[in-house]
């Protein structure tokens, strides 16, 4: 059975929060043949909360953390594709992981092992559910800014 190929393309674009703030998206593309499989229906929100900056941006130190942690899921989840990230929001005193999952249970499983050796505390909060449509992903792709619309 050949592994699923799943895109390493990124993107980013600035947006609003209601009250103003600036947050910075930063989004997967090409993930057609992951959504069509029909199996990854569950969608999991991570959620750090910060003390922001005036900008709503984290520090430099929390933001070095946050960078780490980002490498260490996305290490784990290529290795072994149980769940993609496929959005990332930075801005207005949070930063916000967008994944889909096949398995809620496995994806809890591989998060803590993916973080099982961060020292520091992580204010981490989770929230699950099904989205087998990937609605909240069409929702993100639409803040991509396409190289045509300069």
């Amino acid at each position: 059975m050949a592994r699923l190929k799943i895109s390493k393309e990124w993107w980013s674009a600035p947006t609003e929060a209601e009250n103003g703030r600036l947050i910075i998206v930063t989004g997967r593309s090409d993930l057609d043949n992951v959504r069509l499989t029909g199996k990854y229906i569950y969608r999991v929100e991570v959620t750090w909360r910060y003390e922001p900056d005036e900008k709503g941006m984290p520090n430099f130190d929390t933001y070095r953390l946050m960078g780490t942690v980002n490498d260490l899921l996305q290490d784990t989840f290529d290795r072994d594709p149980t769940a993609v990230c496929t959005g990332i929001y930075t801005g207005d005193g949070q930063r916000d992981w967008v994944f889909y999952c096949r398995s809620l249970h496995i994806f809890q499983r591989k998060f803590n092992e993916a973080l099982a050796n961060v020292s520091e505390y992580l204010p981490l909060t989770f929230r699950a559910e099904e989205d087998p449509e990937w609605a909240e992903y069409d929702e993100m792709s639409q803040n991509q800014i396409l190289d045509d619309e300069s």
